[in-house]
This record gives C-alpha cells, sequence and structure tokens, in this order.
C-alpha cells in the first residue's frame, strides 16, 4: 500500500516479502498450475504463523488482534501476496476469522477461530449468486426455520477456496432478512462443483444446499439480522482486495518499467521513445490513484468511518479497472514474449481480471455508490 507504514508494519511487510520471494515466489505458482494440486499447505501454514488470518482473531482465541491493527496490517500482506500472484486460501479465510470473531458466540469462537489463525482449518464464504450484483449481496440460497435449527436450499456461485475449505460460512435469505451459518464443509446436503477460472492460482466452485439441516450452534449471530454484519464483512474483504490488486499492478508495471529500459530497438531503449513514456506516464498515475483509493479504504474500515461502505466501492471499481488496463498494455509494451505462456505476465493479468469480476464488478459498485447516495 502506499501509505506511510509504522515500524510493526514496515516490519511486517520486509519479513511477509522475504517469506514470499523464499517460499513462494511466481514460479511455484506454474508449478501448481501445471499439476493441478492447489496451493501449497505447507507454505500456508507458515505463513498463518507469521499472523496472517491471526490478525482478526482476538488473543483469547489463539490470535492477535488486540495488539495488531487489523485491517490496516492485513492489507499490507495483501499487497505482498499480489506481487508474487498467491494460490493461498487468504481472502476467505480472512474473511470466514473475521465474520466469526465479530458475530459468533463464545462457543463457535473457541471451536473454530484457533485452527483458523494456526492454518490448519480453511475457510470459504458463500455469499453471491449469479447475475450483476454476485459478490455483493445474498444471492439464492434460503434459510427457513427447522425444528431447532434452520434449512438452507440453493446456491451460491463464485465461491473462492470452497474445494479446500473445512468450514463455510453461509449467508442466507431468511424471510425479509439476513441470516448467516458456520458449518463444516462436509455436511450433508452440501455438493460442491468446481467452475473454470481464468486465474490459475484462484479456485471458484458453485456451492450448493439441498435440505441441509442446522443447529442451532451453527447461527452466527440472530436469525434474520444479519445485515450490519454481512455489510462490515463486505467491507474487510473489499479492502484486502483492492490491497491485492494494488500489489498486482504494482508487481506488472515494475518488471514493464525494467524490461522498457533494458530492450533495445533501432539502436535505443524503447523506454525512450515518446509514444511509450507518455502511455507509461499515465499508467503510473492510473496506478498511484488505486494506490490512494485502496489506502483510504482501508483506513476507513479500519476505524469504522461513516464513509466506509462508499471508500470500499470507490477502491473496488478504481482499482480494478485501472489494474486490467495498465496491466494489458504492460503486456502490449513486452511485445510478443508478452503473449508466450513461459512469460509471467499473463499471470499478472489472469489475477487481475479476475478480482475486477470478483465480489462484484466496477459496473456492480457503481450501482451500489448510486444506492447508498440515495439516488
Amino acid at each position: 500500500m502506499d501509505v506511510t507504514l509504522n515500524e510493526d508494519q514496515t516490519m511486517l511487510q520486509d519479513m511477509t516479502r522475504r517469506f514470499l520471494e523464499d517460499r513462494s515466489p511466481i514460479t511455484a505458482l506454474r508449478k501448481q498450475a501445471d499439476n493441478d494440486g492447489g496451493f501449497d499447505r505447507d507454505v500456508w501454514k507458515d505463513g498463518a504463523e507469521l499472523g496472517w488470518v491471526a490478525l482478526f482473531v482476538p488473543e483469547d482465541n489463539g490470535g492477535i488482534a488486540e495488539s495488531a491493527g487489523g485491517v490496516a496490517d492485513a492489507v499490507v500482506v495483501a499487497e505482498e501476496l499480489g506481487r508474487v500472484v498467491f494460490s493461498g486460501p487468504f481472502l476467505s479465510t480472512c474473511a470466514v476469522a473475521d465474520a466469526i470473531a465479530r458475530s459468533g458466540s463464545a462457543e463457535q469462537r473457541d471451536a473454530h477461530l484457533p485452527g483458523l489463525a494456526a492454518g490448519d482449518t480453511f475457510g470459504a464464504w458463500c455469499l453471491s449468486g449469479r447475475g450483476p450484483m454476485a459478490g455483493m449481496d445474498a444471492g439464492s440460497v434460503t434459510a427457513a426455520q427447522s425444528g431447532g435449527g434452520h434449512e438452507l436450499n440453493g446456491f451460491a456461485a463464485f465461491v473462492q477456496d470452497a474445494g479446500d475449505a473445512d468450514l463455510l460460512l453461509v449467508t442466507a435469505r431468511d424471510g425479509d432478512g439476513i441470516s448467516q451459518f458456520v458449518i463444516p464443509a462436509g455436511t450433508a446436503g452440501v455438493s460442491i462443483e468446481p467452475m473454470e477460472a481464468l486465474d490459475l492460482g484462484r479456485r471458484l466452485s458453485v456451492v450448493t444446499f439441498n435440505g441441509v439441516k442446522t443447529d442451532a450452534n451453527a447461527l452466527l449471530g440472530e436469525a434474520g439480522k444479519g445485515a450490519d454484519a454481512l455489510e462490515k464483512q463486505l467491507q474487510v474483504l473489499l479492502a484486502l482486495q483492492c490491497a491485492e490488486t494494488v500489489g498486482v499492478a504494482d508487481r506488472a508495471f515494475e518488471f514493464t518499467l525494467e524490461w522498457v529500459n533494458d530492450r533495445y530497438a533501432f539502436g535505443r531503449q524503447i523506454g525512450s521513445y515518446q509514444g511509450l513514456k507518455h502511455r507509461l506516464a499515465r499508467h503510473c498515475g492510473h496506478l498511484e490513484g488505486a494506490k490512494a483509493a485502496a489506502a483510504h479504504a482501508a483506513t476507513a474500515v479500519q476505524s469504522g468511518a461513516s464513509d466506509a461502505a462508499i471508500a470500499v466501492s470507490i477502491a473496488k471499481s478504481q482499482c480494478g479497472r485501472a489494474a486490467t488496463e495498465i496491466i494489458r498494455d504492460c503486456l502490449q509494451m513486452h511485445g510478443g514474449i508478452g503473449l508466450t505462456w513461459e512469460h509471467d505476465i499473463h499471470l499478472y493479468l489472469r489475477r487481475a481480471v479476475s478480482n475486477e469480476q470478483l465480489w462484484g464488478s466496477p459496473a456492480a459498485h457503481h450501482e451500489r455508490l448510486c444506492q447508498l447516495a440515495g439516488v
């Protein structure tokens, strides 16, 4: 993030970058894509020990939330993960941990948070259906009271990391309200079908709920009153995703600058030609704007500002669109080599395009901004 980091955040940034350069460079993503083996669980476990998920978990449950900066620190990690197009379940597991820490009972926090913080348990958030507002509101999962619990029916699409998840956070429509549940991924009636994804490091699934029975212990918060919690959870996830997108674009722009200064054509560095200079300058301005928007969103979410919902939607639309446009043009600046499978830039472009659409497209967030403004 392009913000003034305090001493602890600078240490976190340096530690995370060194760890990823050593344990999960961009070449690791290629190996995982070739082997179709998903993410490296040993790397994830070691990363979790650095406190990646524990930032959202109270100290009584094995975390460091009270002594850390929450979202303000987590976005530092997210940006570094973006720089290597990390394939682990950071966004999804942090979202589940944040939801349980925010709304869960003491028993739910004790049961689930230690495993999430330690990297032993993986989470996935089942929120969206299909359609123009996918990823921003409860989709087509419904909850109805059944005995002492609820029955869940419907499906959630574009669920990140569901195939590897141990826990599912399910956001469902409950009459006129919203109810949320935490259930094991292996619960009877739950089926998980992989979706084809553009991003080679991100697994998406459709999760179907067919008469899934939950007991009272699965309900997160109060039945039918989860709308406020949903909004806060969404703000946290969007702040993290925007930071990751900034890291993706920043690293792609960085190695493109190295390329245009090293590549010669007609006896000159191609970066010395005015046509490329103007394009690079424009992209630099758009990248700085995305950084500023993402930084403001993280600050607003962390402080609980009244305009946090507006800030994250502005950042989501700005970061998503800017990153895709920047990296697409950076690919063109690489010439023919940029179009090859062997070059890394397509991995960055895939993540940028994926992030632009997941959890609400720019157009969907423009619509959300209009709604927030009462238009």
